[in-house]
């Protein structure tokens, strides 16, 4: 009878001791299936026992996510492509420092910028680069010259052909908005992206709308972190990517949240993708990632004509500032959707007037009377409402950065945005009428 007794208890802790080993790993991601679902079928694999629950939200949603959630029933992990994001979970004491299972063979640095958060916090699990996706079928059928610069997408001929989203609604849109801004500066680079986005047909719901747009043919071109490109490319879409000269190789982060319900295993998981059997899954060609270990240390494992992000940081003209992204991280989401998401019809009318005008009056527009009306139609339409020293004041930042809870600072936000939304569109519509008074002329 003891000796039953002495299996049964042996049974028992035995049991205790699995279930302390098992568990779910519940992760946040804005990163498509393909890709999820290669991590999950190769973690659970080799980590029998633990099962891996994605949820999938984009960036801004995912930290709103976070933020709401009471510590104790958090997610586990955060894993995304915008390093900005991971500055304001910091910020706001929403990570958890897990300095052990950093993969020392990554180096500390691409380019001028560090892979891994120097105080621990997080992790660059791979990297990315941001440019343009074309479809080759599109262009070639529309007789469009191939885009090389982000430059290219504001000629005229472009109009109707881009496809863009939203930095509010995909991170990896707002570091390529922020990237275009610290390459050009606040100003000029606010032209391009009102330019480029006047000559879009569609601002898309998720940042997965615009290569899927390309892959099928709906857009000719558009702004997308390298792996959207790179993967339907390597999967025979009939579409090319290239990095422009204002690019960034910033890492695609990868994060222990504070208050998660499950940290032993959540280490597990983010170790696992760090180490080389989960940077290789980064290789397959549905997904297409850049990896952070050194191809050195991924020899024979790299398919021919992959590039290679040390190459592509060294020529890059931006060196991208986190600090200066994540200090303006809402003030840009605010001022891209009151100007451009939510007034795209006024902004592509606007952009279509001028183009007109342009074209009818030919040398003509080029002096006197309808150079001035282009003149003020341009610039109504493709200057930002917010000038750079605005948007370097500190109080200012300070506003959009504040807690949207606090009633005070939500009702001084809806006022701007309010304000922005109808200058927006008083704007758009007095360029259109200047553009057609020029073309009378």
């Amino acid at each position: 009878m003891a000796h039953v007794r002495h299996i049964a208890l042996a049974l028992a802790l035995s049991s205790a001791a699995l279930a302390v080993q098992a568990g779910t790993v519940t992760v946040i991601t804005s990163f498509p299936k393909d890709l999820t679902q290669a991590y999950k079928n190769a973690f659970e694999k080799a980590n029998p026992g633990i099962t891996l629950e994605i949820l999938n939200k984009n960036t801004v949603a995912g930290i709103a996510y976070v933020r709401e959630t009471p510590a104790g029933q958090r997610p586990d992990v955060f894993w995304a492509s915008a390093p900005d994001a991971f500055e304001v979970l910091n910020r706001d004491k929403l990570l958890a420092k897990a300095t052990d299972i950093a993969n020392p063979k990554v180096p500390d640095k691409i380019g001028s910028f560090p892979i891994n958060d120097p105080g621990g916090m997080y992790f660059g699990q791979a990297l990315a680069g941001y440019g343009i996706m074309y479809n080759t079928r599109y262009v070639k059928a529309n007789k469009l010259p191939n885009p090389v610069e982000w430059k290219d997408l504001l000629a005229p001929e472009w109009f109707g052909h881009v496809g863009i989203t939203s930095p509010s609604r995909s991170g990896t849109m707002h570091l390529t908005a922020e990237t275009i801004l610290q390459g050009e500066g606040w100003e000029e680079g606010w032209r391009t992206l009102l330019r480029m986005s006047g000559n879009s047909s569609a601002v898309t719901e998720r940042s997965f709308g615009v290569p899927d747009g390309v892959n099928n043919g709906q857009f000719a071109a558009g702004p997308v972190i390298d792996f959207f490109g790179l993967s339907s490319k390597f999967s025979k879409f009939p579409v090319e990517f290239v990095y422009p000269s204002e690019t960034a190789i910033v890492p695609a982060n990868i994060a222990l949240i504070e208050g998660a319900k499950n940290a032993a295993e959540a280490k597990t998981f983010i170790k696992f993708t760090l180490d080389q059997a989960g940077q290789e899954v980064l290789l397959e060609p549905k997904i297409s990632r850049l990896p952070v270990l050194p191809y050195s240390e991924l020899k024979g494992k790299i398919p021919e004509g992959y590039p290679d992000p040390a190459e592509i940081a060294k020529r890059s003209k931006v060196h991208f500032d986190v600090d200066v992204s994540q200090s303006r991280y809402y003030l840009v989401q605010s001022l891209y959707d009151q100007t451009i998401t939510f007034r795209l019809k006024e902004l592509q009318q606007a952009t279509k007037a001028i183009y007109d005008a342009e074209r009818k009056l030919g040398d003509k527009a080029k002096s006197g009377k309808p150079s001035e009306l282009l003149a003020e139609a341009r610039k109504l339409t493709w200057d930002p409402l917010v000038n750079a020293k605005q948007a370097g004041d500190a109080a200012f930042l300070k506003t959009f950065s504040g807690d949207k809870r606090d009633s005070a600072v939500s009702q001084q936000i809806t006022q701007l945005e309010g304000e922005w939304n109808g200058r927006a569109r008083a704007n758009y519509e007095q360029a259109v009428k200047l553009a057609n008074q020029a073309a009378a002329l």
